[in-house]
């Protein structure tokens, strides 16, 4: 799954370079953190958070797959 967001992530900005990804994992499943530039950041929110729900549902749909239950948050 972090490999994935970090893929889907480095397509998006400018800066790939800047792209780290952390797995987290928790009692009710993993949490994949995703941390961009600063100025990328709107590139992987986009519009009303149109491109973050994507990036979220295609980890759910994975992780569904795989049956695993995986967050994704974009953090600052």
């Amino acid at each position: 799954m972090m490999s994935l967001v970090e893929a889907i992530a480095k397509s998006l900005v400018d800066n790939p370079d800047a792209v780290e990804v952390k797995e987290i994992p928790g009692k009710q499943g993993t949490v994949i953190e995703l941390k961009v530039a600063p100025d990328d950041m709107g590139k992987v929110i986009g519009k009303q958070g149109r491109i973050a729900k994507a990036i979220r549902t295609v980890v759910k749909a994975a992780a569904t797959k795989a049956n695993k239950k995986v967050s994704v948050e974009i953090v600052q």
